[in-house]
């Protein structure tokens, strides 16, 4: 469908839907949407279903705004809103959104700021025409989250062109013969890393996920010729922020794809921090890097963030919806409806299929499903992790044992997720006195990750939410932990002669500040390093796991090494992937089930082992493409 017949399409519905005292002034595409604005909002939101009306109609997600010209002035409209709202909601900061009409208000009490029965944002709304929405203040300020919204603003003219190219895209014709579709496999297939794959109709190109090889060098296979030219790709989708599989989506931008990138809010924050901080640790190494600091404002500025269960048109024959994949903050598993529901298929990207000290468990209900690809990093035969109980208990003896003695403990973490769950265990055991009361230092992105964690409760498990938010009791906040902040602050705990606990980033010492902690630590046996998260071959994590003796280091533009005495273990139960046991039992219970699994993000031997047991389990056609190797599906 061309743009001029979508909107003509649209008025049409409107003239069959809308009373005659209610005019819509403009329409608009922004990006997957439809936008509706009109001088009469109260009346258009108030009349019944009206909207979903006029969504049925179009198949198409339609919003509804304030014509602009009935918005207050915004500083006017911030007295406004301080006038009205009681002194005792405590409003800590409030988010004009031109783009959309909205305001959001942060306030330490939104019961108050809301009114009974919603009664204060009604009176809100028909004085100032902004519409309010009220969130709760985050516990932990995130400088990320202020920063995204701060720039969001500043791009606001630029955003709103880039969106109504989208949405014109997007509503182009397609071509008339019957669909087909292949996906090919760019990164990521028989082994961990460097996850990409191209998702194609003859009308439509979509990239997901577009990560580094945290072993190596090794890319994307960017030069494949589907891929090229960039610009000819309608969507890049990104399942979650670890680098892995975001963290070459700026290249992406670089070298001339200039469309939109899909992801939950979260998602989009964690990517910015997350590609952020690998800039600067490319700098701090003297190292070139493949993008800059304004690619990434760039790729936030393209960013159209997603709900989960909230199904977008991204292509003229794709429609994607995101659902919760219980592996970190925001992470998706994105399922993908082709043409007129010719055929379905769902990216797992990372699914933990059991309810975490952070999230519920993966979704496994679909409205259809035909092709999944899954993931297989523990989908060996011998792979099967401990409970999250065994996995607490077991950190505590461990820990325990090593502070006991005087020593110190390294905790290699990933910023996003991991880390946010050793503290939870951490608060917990100490506060049980199963673990010594000690220091725990957080150094690298962690604190800040943690922020991000707290600026969207509405993403983690309903028991942790009314723990922090109804209970007021936030784990995050104990006094235990303290963040590095400085160099300065960080020598004085390497020098400290105190037993202590360090979480330090990266998770798979491939760099940043746990191998500073490493160094200085590693020749004691009384100190201990611990494992709690996946070590990609090729990382000097994996080395250590192995039985490492002696770890060599460049020191000054000099090649220096230490011995390794301190105490090495690992713990499976924290990982953020699931289980061989986890994966068979989310096949089995997918409703419903696809006839074709593919894996990928797994060693090639345990992607063949998860293949033949699915295969024999449930007499489904699995494979275990090798990268380069396009499948058809329709």
């Amino acid at each position: 469908m061309s743009f001029d017949s979508l909107i003509e399409q649209t008025r049409e519905a409107l003239r069959e839907v809308l009373p005659e005292t209610i005019e819509v002034t403009d329409i608009e595409l922004e990006g997957p949407h439809i936008v509706l604005y009109t001088k009469q909002l109260d009346s258009f939101l108030s009349g019944g279903d009206l909207l979903r009306q006029v969504a049925q109609r179009l198949r198409r997600r339609v919003l509804v705004r304030s014509d602009p010209a009935t918005l207050m002035d915004p500083k006017e409209a911030e007295a406004a809103i301080r006038e009205l709202i009681p002194r005792e909601a405590e409003i800590s900061a409030l988010f004009f959104e031109p783009e959309t009409g909205e305001v959001a208000i942060e306030a330490a009490n939104p019961g108050a700021a809301i009114g009974r029965q919603g009664s204060v944002l009604n009176e809100l709304k028909r004085r100032i025409g902004w519409v309010p929405t009220v969130v709760r203040t985050p516990p932990i300020p995130s400088k990320t989250v202020e920063e995204v919204r701060v720039h969001l603003r500043n791009v606001f003219d630029q955003r709103r062109k880039f969106l109504k190219n989208v949405g014109v895209k997007i509503a182009r014709d397609r071509l008339p013969e019957k669909i087909w579709a292949r996906t090919t496999a760019l990164g990521g297939y028989r082994e961990v890393g460097r996850s990409a794959h191209l998702l194609t109709t003859q009308n439509s190109k979509v990239l997901i996920d577009c990560g580094i090889d945290p072993g190596s060098d090794r890319t994307p296979f960017f030069n494949a010729p589907e891929l090229l030219p960039l610009d000819s790709l309608d969507a890049v989708v990104v399942t979650h922020a670890h680098l892995d599989h975001c963290g070459l989506v700026p290249v992406l931008l670089k070298y001339g794809y200039t469309g939109p990138i899909y992801c939950t809010a979260p998602t989009r924050d964690m990517m910015a921090l997350m590609l952020l901080d690998a800039i600067r640790v490319t700098n701090q190494e003297a190292r070139k890097g493949l993008y800059d600091s304004g690619n990434v404002r760039d790729m936030v500025a393209r960013t159209i963030p997603l709900r989960w269960g909230e199904t977008t048109d991204i292509a003229p024959d794709m429609r994607l919806t995101m659902h919760n994949a219980g592996h970190i903050l925001g992470s998706s598993i994105c399922h993908f409806h082709l043409g007129d529901g010719d055929h379905n298929l769902a990216y797992s990207g990372d699914i933990k299929f059991e309810r975490s000290w952070l999230f519920n468990p993966a979704v496994n209900r679909f409205p259809r499903l035909e092709t999944l690809v899954l993931e297989s990093t523990y989908g060996g035969y011998r792979d099967v992790q401990p409970s999250r109980q065994q996995a607490t208990e077991e950190f505590g003896r461990l820990a325990s044992k090593i502070v006991g003695r005087g020593g110190k403990l390294i905790v290699p973490v990933f910023a996003v997720g991991r880390s946010q769950e050793v503290m939870l265990v951490l608060e917990e055991r100490m506060r049980e006195g199963a673990i010594p009361k000690v220091p725990v230092y957080l150094d690298g992105m962690i604190f800040e990750a943690t922020a991000i964690h707290t600026a969207y409760p509405e993403y983690l498990n309903s028991q942790l939410r009314t723990q922090i938010f109804q209970q007021g009791d936030n784990p995050f906040l104990s006094d235990i932990f303290h963040r590095i902040d400085s160099q300065q602050m960080r020598y004085s705990v390497l020098d400290s002669k105190d037993p202590c606990i360090i979480l330090a980033t990266s998770g798979m010492m491939s760099g940043g500040p746990v191998m500073e902690y490493f160094r200085a630590w590693a020749p004691e046996e009384k100190n201990g390093i611990l494992f709690v998260g996946y070590q990609a071959d090729g990382t000097f994590g994996r080395r250590l796991q192995r039985g490492l003796n002696e770890a060599t280091f460049l020191d000054g533009g000099r090649q220096g090494s230490v011995p390794v005495r301190l105490e090495v273990a690992t713990i499976e139960g924290f990982s953020g992937h699931s289980d061989r046991v986890q994966l068979m039992n989310y096949v089995a219970t997918l409703d419903p089930r696809p006839t074709r699994i593919l894996l990928n993000h797994g060693e090639e031997s345990k992607a063949l082992d998860l293949a033949t047991g699915l295969h024999k389990r449930f007499n489904l056609e699995t494979r275990v493409p090798f990268n380069l190797e396009a499948i058809r599906m329709l």
